[in-house]
């Protein structure tokens, strides 16, 4: 049965309708208890006292209550407690007082060994009771009273009252614990019966339903009720193992909470209810046109916050993975308890956490809860006798505000946490002027999310040749999109919209395998060739990139200088990316590093020589116009004497004929890519110009 405080086991607010409805649940509960009790005779209490059947069921119930079946999406304390079966049957076979004394027994046992508050000890004892007084009464209307002294077993005419007795019960003891759950949750009472109902309906089905089985196993002789309990013991397991496995699929193994899955599900119903909501709204304002005591509906929104911890993989690096993910249970905990009722906590994978709102005011409001997380997850941890801070960055996105789907409001949420990672803010709300997609362009994202999966993205390679001897340098891997209608697309098409979406952590992953893999088939024939692969600020903002990277290497047995990565100028203008502890990460690993696109930035001379790099690039846009412009030649000129006296190889990009390449060889260049030495290639085709290369060396002009 659902919990009606299943995330914070503290007491309601005194004189909050919560506590209010507790109180009144609690005395009624007490009432009916004393009602019942007082009607038991001294023959009865003997009895009771002297049949081990009664101690034996005792023993079932308290059992019951310590292992109920769970309800597939939630937590232990939201199950159909199998007690069920023996409390009923004792309520059948010997009557409320019984059934009642029993259940509160085991209720009151199952709370004290789990640590419960006494609110919820109360409350539960007291909906258990009430709901078997009204079991008993409907059997009271068809003359079957049973009492310790006077034991009633059923036959087969008496079903009809059996079962409507069990629906009254189920009825009664689901609504108790709903309405608690709808005060706390804040939500309406149909919509909190309705979450589970049909598995509810189904479970106490079944349940119920072995009730009159064991009242005749009971009436033929004790030693009959642990024979019929094994049957039920194995339908209880078969059924446990099949919620466990849902309840695994649904939530995140480390963590416990909801997964992706889940949250998927979750928002769609939020979404849904926000529609309902403003529909509804929608039509009481007109109504309320002519009625000028009427006011403006307020607005129906839904919140999806996307929240990335920041500096996670210190803990990883200085105290190791255990220690990493005990740090990530702490902060599932934190955030579980730092939220509103009814708001859900998902993980998303790593570090990086959702938090679902299904209802919220404004922006305001939202700005509020994420505030309060941040709080929350600011006070000191201490793990392994170390002490040390956590700050998180988290990204807003409201609907019907920047997205009408759940896809849409993620990645908006994505891209308002990478602003606000950015810009060291804290906390971002989507803004339209801060994220460059266009309709077409978020048309081409749901292509691109489904390119990943088919396989559709695919690596060609441009070699880089040496100016002095013609010997190989390197191949960089340049991504290119296999689109099923518009042909192979270059990176500029799609790889902008990835930049700002989660996307782009799926794609650099895959674009690492795939070069590694690669790497690794050429290293098998001998064709020992560096590959290079490019990364955007962005990934040097994912703290996974470097385990990838190194587990990749590792798999297939190449060393880190198998693999170069390729990194903008424009990453030395942005202070969290240049800071960051991939780059530093990626030269403790010995990944040569190579800075792309030299000269369309203004970065300073002192952070170019704190970047570990091996290479700079020469921008094309200057290589292109050598032979045009005399101001590029002084640049170029410029740029190599600088690269050279840093002790660093310098490479000109977009060479496309003979002179451009003599006139860098003249200039001191050290290595050259373009047109002129090959274009880009399929893998295919360019391990056939490995092998001829390797063979023979690529011809350089004198």
């Amino acid at each position: 049965m659902k919990d009606p405080n299943n995330t914070r086991n503290t007491a309601p607010r005194r004189g909050s309708p919560l506590w209010i409805y507790f109180v009144v649940v609690i005395v009624l509960g007490v009432a009916a208890c004393t009602t019942a009790f007082s009607g038991l005779s001294g023959d009865d209490l003997d009895a009771l006292a002297g049949a081990p059947v009664f101690w034996i069921l005792g023993c079932f119930i308290i059992f019951g209550e310590l292992r109920p079946i769970i309800t597939p999406g939630s937590t232990e304390n939201n199950g159909a407690t199998t007690s069920t079966t023996f409390s009923f049957a004792a309520l059948l076979y010997a009557g409320l007082p019984i059934a009642a004394a029993l259940q509160v027994i085991a209720v009151v046992t199952c709370g004290i060994f789990r640590g419960r508050s006494p609110h919820r000890i109360a409350f539960n004892a007291a909906q258990y009771t009430l709901s078997l007084a009204a079991a008993q009464l409907v059997l009271a209307l068809f003359g079957n009273l049973a009492t310790p002294t006077d034991l009633w077993v059923p036959d087969g005419g008496d079903l009809p009252a059996i079962a409507l007795a069990g629906a009254v019960y189920f009825l009664c003891n689901d609504t108790l614990v709903g309405s608690a759950v709808a005060l706390h949750e804040r939500v309406s009472l149909v919509k909190a019966l309705r979450l589970d109902l049909g598995y509810q309906v189904l479970v106490h089905l079944a349940l119920l339903g072995l009730a009159p089985l064991m009242v005749v196993a009971m009436d033929r002789s004790a030693v009959f009720v642990p024979l019929i309990v094994l049957p039920f013991i194995a339908v209880y397991l078969n059924a446990s193992v099949s919620v466990r496995r849902e309840h695994q699929a649904l939530h995140d193994g480390l963590t416990g909470l909801p997964n992706r899955k889940l949250l998927i599900v979750r928002t769609e119903e939020a979404l849904a209810e926000a529609r309902g909501a403003g529909k509804r709204a929608q039509r009481t304002g007109a109504i309320g046109k002519h009625c000028p005591l009427k006011t403006e509906p307020p607005g129906h929104r839904a919140g999806l916050f996307l929240l990335d911890l920041d500096r996670f993989k210190e803990v990883n690096d200085t105290l190791g993975h255990p220690t990493g993910d005990r740090l990530l249970q702490l902060v599932a905990h934190r955030l579980t308890h730092s939220v509103r009722p009814g708001d859900l906590v998902a993980r998303l994978g790593g570090d990086e956490f959702a938090v679902l709102l299904p209802s919220v005011r404004d922006e305001a409001a939202a700005r509020e809860v994420a505030a309060r997380l941040r709080a929350a997850l600011s006070e000191p941890v201490r793990l392994d006798g170390m002490s040390f801070d956590l700050e998180a960055s988290v990204g807003i996105a409201l609907f019907p505000d920047h997205a009408p789907d759940f896809e849409l409001l993620l990645q908006r949420a994505d891209v308002a946490m990478y602003n606000a990672k950015e810009a060291r803010s804290g906390v971002e709300i989507y803004s339209s002027t801060k994220d460059r997609n266009s309709p077409a362009r978020l048309s081409m994202l749901g292509d691109l999310r489904r390119a990943i999966d088919r396989s559709e993205l695919e690596l060609f390679y441009q070699p880089k040749i040496s100016l002095r001897d013609g010997q190989l340098v390197g191949m960089e891997a340049l991504l290119r999109w296999r689109h099923p209608d518009k042909g192979i697309l270059g990176p500029d098409a799609f790889l902008p919209i990835a930049e700002q979406t989660y996307l782009m952590r799926s794609i650099t992953h895959h674009v690492v395998q795939a070069a590694l893999t690669q790497a690794a088939a050429w290293w098998r024939e001998d064709l020992t060739v560096q590959v290079a692969v490019n990364a955007s600020g962005r990934d040097l903002l994912d703290t996974g990139l470097t385990e990838t990277i190194e587990e990749g290497l590792l798999a297939r047995g190449l060393p880190a200088a198998a693999l170069q990565l390729e990194i903008t100028e424009r990453i030395l203008m942005n202070e969290p990316a240049y800071a960051s502890e991939t780059v530093k990460a990626l030269a403790e690993l010995g990944i040569p590093l190579s800075l792309d696109d030299f000269g369309t930035g203004y970065s300073s001379l002192v952070r170019l020589k704190r970047l570990p790099v091996e290479e700079i690039k020469i921008d094309s846009s200057f290589v292109g116009r050598l032979g045009e412009s005399t101001d590029d030649a002084v640049i170029v000129r410029s740029i190599v004497d600088l690269v050279r006296t840093l002790g660093l190889r310098s490479v000109a990009e977009g060479v496309e004929d003979p002179a451009t390449a003599q006139t860098l060889r003249e200039m001191g260049c050290d290595a050259a890519q373009g047109w002129h030495f090959g274009r880009p290639m399929d893998a295919e085709t360019a391990t056939t110009w490995l092998r001829e290369s390797f063979a023979v060396p690529l011809a350089v002009e004198p």
